[in-house]
């Protein structure tokens, strides 16, 4: 057995089985059909193809089969409406294409670059949300030459950015509460979390500065319900003080908005809160909730679609695609609650 750890793209199908002491056909039965190989056969090649980060590509593949049919989708979790319709999305047109989807979610691996590289071997291409998989892991799945999109995250080299605009329209989105007499604004969510976000917050301080205003630091918590309604608690203790709430996404908003209707406070009378994705409930509770409506379906259908002709030869758009966003304005910013408008 070969005892030389090697990197990257250099390992090959031979140099795993010759790692762990087997044929290369064992190697690929256990790339393809693991379920027919003995679990102390099969652990010693995958112990090997961790060990040299081996993907596998070219002839190695040809030992199978030529393509999967198949895409991966790396995201962080699934709770929550954003994650869901952008699975949605991205399943609805691979099945239009006839490719099976494999999802992985980030929050369920306790190694999720080991996760990644096991999940590149059993699939075409990959598309991952965000920063949920870091920058070595992405390397070694490209040179595996298998072609990866990021969804709403930092553009990278060789890798194709797919996202909705954010800025422009968190900035339209913090005016808009400006215009209701609002003056003690705050963000949050926290802009480290995610490229989006800190976009969001760009926004947010461009519309400060066109003002002359110094925009507050944010309130740095994650996007889940629970989290909204924390900082709902300590906003009522007094913690935060604030006329207008600038919310990273709907789920802060309108866990926020009522636990602070519970409370007795009125929104949009004592503060107005806005929110970001426009999910089915924005436009349900009351007061309904302003935001910004961007195409998450859309995204997870467009990244699906790029994958499918990546694999098939297409070019690489090195200009990242931004989808448009739409300012949604209903009552729990101050505008009259009847009927919605939305501007472009």
């Amino acid at each position: 057995m070969t005892t030389a750890r090697q990197q990257g793209p250099g390992a090959t199908i031979y140099s795993v089985a010759d790692y762990a002491g087997v044929s290369i056909a064992t190697v690929s039965r256990v790339i393809q059909r693991p379920e027919v190989v003995s679990p102390s056969t099969r652990q010693r090649v995958l112990d090997a193809i961790e060990a040299l980060n081996y993907v596998p590509v070219g002839a190695a593949r040809s030992l199978a089969v030529r393509h999967h049919e198949a895409h991966g989708l790396v995201l962080p979790e699934l709770s929550g409406p954003y994650y869901a319709e952008l699975l949605m999305g991205f399943e609805a047109r691979a099945a239009e294409l006839g490719q099976s989807v494999i999802l992985l979610l980030a929050d369920t691996k306790s190694d999720l670059p080991r996760a990644v590289r096991q999940l590149a071997t059993r699939v075409d291409a990959l598309a991952v949300f965000g920063r949920t998989v870091d920058e070595p892991s992405v390397q070694r799945v490209l040179h595996a030459r298998k072609p990866v999109v990021v969804i709403a995250g930092e553009c990278r080299a060789d890798v194709e950015s797919i996202a909705a605009e954010n800025t422009s329209s968190a900035a339209q989105l913090t005016e808009h509460v400006f215009t209701h007499g609002r003056r003690r604004l705050l963000f949050v969510g926290d802009p480290d979390a995610a490229p989006d976000i800190a976009s969001r917050y760009g926004g947010f301080v461009q519309a400060h500065r066109a003002r002359r205003r110094k925009p507050a630091d944010p309130v740095r918590i994650a996007f889940r319900e629970n989290d909204g309604t924390a900082f709902a608690d300590r906003m009522l203790a007094g913690e935060h003080v604030a006329d207008a709430l600038v919310c990273a996404n709907d789920e802060l908003a309108l866990s926020i908005m009522t636990r602070l209707q519970d409370a007795g406070r009125s929104v949009p009378d004592d503060v107005a809160v806005v929110g970001w994705d426009d999910v089915m409930t924005a436009r349900y509770v009351r007061p309904g909730l302003t935001t910004v409506r961007q195409p998450v379906g859309e995204l997870g259908r467009l990244a699906s679609e790029r994958l499918y002709e990546l694999v098939r030869g297409a070019t690489v758009n090195a200009t990242p695609q931004v989808l448009p966003t739409r300012l949604v304005l209903r009552h729990s910013c101050g505008c009259p609650p009847a009927g919605i408008s939305t501007l472009p």
